[in-house]
């Protein structure tokens, strides 16, 4: 008998084919809601994610750090350690503090002629980039540098090339590089908009923004007292490089004049910019986006709480710290003979 031959029909089902899970939509950091953001730069001395705590103790809701020594060269990569990085990052996320800005080391110089120093500088920011992707931070912010005696526009140049330089082989996903106003002394950058407009549009494949300091805008000839003088510099910074990349304000009021171009913090309201000006900053519309950082001295125990409290009053709230504060930073010493004794001023003759 011969063998039957069985066939099977195979049917297509549509729903049969794999299909791989879309990926999940990104999440929206709790700080990212809408409500106005007041920090001030804490220590990472000791432990840096003490520094989440400090800042969630004096009131704040958002913070700015150093990833390392603020005033020395990095000595080999100064990586944050994954463990460390995963524990700041685990514990910002319970305080729900944010943005987190971090504040590129201050001998950083992108735009030296020197070039050892801006070899050494661009490997540095290289290192603070690695830093602040490790810590999950929203935002990094650089001063421009300073041209030492070289033209402004090859000083720029250097700066776009180093700045794209240290970025290399860097995915920098929500990483925002923000560079700093300064208050023009010397042969500094950056203390009018049209400089940071050069910079930002040189590197086009970066993600690039502003930070604006405050006591830095008012040292370069910028009159932020007054109603009138706000409209004007933000309608300067609107018609150069725009209000919506300006991310972050550093709010410091002055100790030195308008115009003086010296930089020098002084307590809100306590310098010649005056307490009604940080109080129209906080409240104009076209800053609604930004985040308050403070970076006001600490001269005695709890000037930091204090200037959190006067930022939170402004708007309008009260908001009590439960924290201790940072320690007064200490003051330098008196020049001293060989003797070791501090050395008197010299009398001047018959007097």
């Amino acid at each position: 008998m011969a063998e039957e031959n069985h066939r099977v029909a195979l049917t297509y089902d549509a729903s049969d084919e794999y299909r791989p899970e879309p990926p999940p939509a990104p999440e929206i950091p709790a700080w990212k809601d809408g409500s106005i953001r007041i920090g001030i730069h804490t220590s990472i001395a000791g432990d840096i994610a003490q520094a989440l705590d400090m800042a969630a103790g004096l009131g704040a809701n958002a913070l700015q750090i150093f990833s390392s020594s603020p005033r020395m060269w990095d000595r080999g990569t100064s990586r944050v350690s994954e463990a460390d990085a995963e524990r700041f990052r685990t514990r910002r996320k319970e305080l729900a503090l944010g943005p987190l800005v971090i504040h590129s080391n201050y001998l950083i110089n992108l735009a030296s002629p020197n070039p050892v120093l801006r070899a050494r500088s661009v490997q540095a920011f290289h290192q603070e980039i690695v830093r602040a992707l490790a810590l999950g931070a929203d935002y990094l912010v650089l001063h421009p540098g300073s041209a030492l005696g070289a033209d402004r526009a090859s000083a720029i140049a250097a700066v776009v090339q180093g700045l794209k330089q240290a970025a290399r082989g860097l995915k920098l996903g929500d990483l925002r590089i923000l560079i700093e106003n300064t208050a023009g002394q010397g042969s500094c950058l950056g203390s009018n908009f049209g400089e940071l407009k050069e910079i930002i549009d040189g590197c086009p494949e970066l993600p690039l923004g502003v930070c604006i300091d405050t006591a830095h805008l008012f040292a370069s000839g910028f009159d932020i007292r007054t109603e009138a003088g706000l409209e004007a510099t933000l309608q300067e910074i609107e018609r150069t490089i725009g209000l919506d990349r300006v991310a972050v304000v550093h709010m410091n009021d002055s100790k030195t004049a308008l115009g003086s171009r010296v930089d020098r913090h002084e307590h809100i309201g306590k310098g010649k910019i005056g307490i009604d000006a940080f109080r129209r900053i906080l409240s104009h519309p076209l800053l609604a986006h930004c985040a308050f950082i403070l970076e006001t001295p600490i001269d005695k125990p709890g000037d930091d709480k204090r200037n959190v409290a006067a930022l939170w009053r402004l708007t309008g709230r009260v908001v009590r710290a439960t924290g201790t504060g940072m320690k007064p930073r200490p003051k330098k010493k008196a020049a001293t003979g060989r003797a070791g004794a501090a050395r008197r001023p010299k009398r001047s003759r018959g007097k």
